[in-house]
């Protein structure tokens, strides 16, 4: 049974809403935190007492303002409480419904669930907590169809290669001789090119960059 939470978000009334109606439900120990930072403080100052936090609920995008923060996303507040405490479970709270990012984010160790924010997402929390209390992973009815809107293309090593072989700023003509050297194939520039585009036209990139870009908004690079 949890019996501390944090919750990670910057905007008061939703934070607020949330602990509302958390409270109906349960009786855990609720804290809450309007930037990443104070959220590692918060978890590292309760291990120290040695009162740590059962569970991590967390929206993915924090704006900046007039405060300097070494971190400034659920993305990376996440891998930084891993670190802190593995065992910690995790639920992403977020407005991001793209399926791409979600099934990229529930790929990574530590992530037990995500609620895309909505009119019904208070009760699909609900839910997903109390199904986390005896599972490691649950998926809502809403994340299920929202992980059904397009068809699932499974992103290969090979993919990732080359998505950081062009972040890395090399053409396909120094791919494919990075790709030879490292026994990789199919390494022809013919055949690199097929795959970027291939690519291109699944995350809807108009060019390279923007390919680029977008992969690194997917946590995929």
């Amino acid at each position: 049974m949890f019996k501390k939470v944090l919750i990670a978000e910057d905007i008061d009334t939703i934070n607020l809403g949330l602990i509302d109606e958390l409270n109906k439900h349960f009786d855990f120990e609720i804290h809450h935190a309007k930037y990443c930072d104070d959220a590692v403080l918060k978890f590292k100052k309760a291990l120290l007492e040695n009162q740590p936090y059962d569970l991590l609920i967390s929206d993915l995008s924090f704006r900046q303002d007039h405060r300097d923060c070494k971190i400034n996303s659920g993305e990376e507040l996440a891998k930084t409480i891993l670190a802190l405490q593995p065992e910690i479970k995790i639920i992403i709270y977020s407005i991001d419904d793209r399926p791409q990012k979600i099934r990229a984010l529930l790929k990574n160790p530590g992530v037990n669930g995500y609620i895309c924010k909505g009119r019904e997402s208070s009760k699909e929390l609900i839910s997903t907590i109390e199904n986390l209390q005896e599972n490691d992973t649950y998926l809502s009815a809403e994340l299920v169809r929202v992980l059904n809107q397009e068809p699932v293309y499974e992103i290969q090593d090979y993919d990732i290669t080359l998505l950081k072989e062009l972040s890395y700023g090399h053409n396909q003509d120094v791919i494919s001789k990075n790709l030879k050297a490292k026994g990789i194939h199919p390494s022809s520039v013919s055949s690199i090119e097929k795959r970027i585009n291939k690519l291109k036209i699944y995350f809807k990139a108009k060019n390279t960059v923007h390919l680029i870009s977008q992969v690194k908004d997917f946590g995929l690079i």
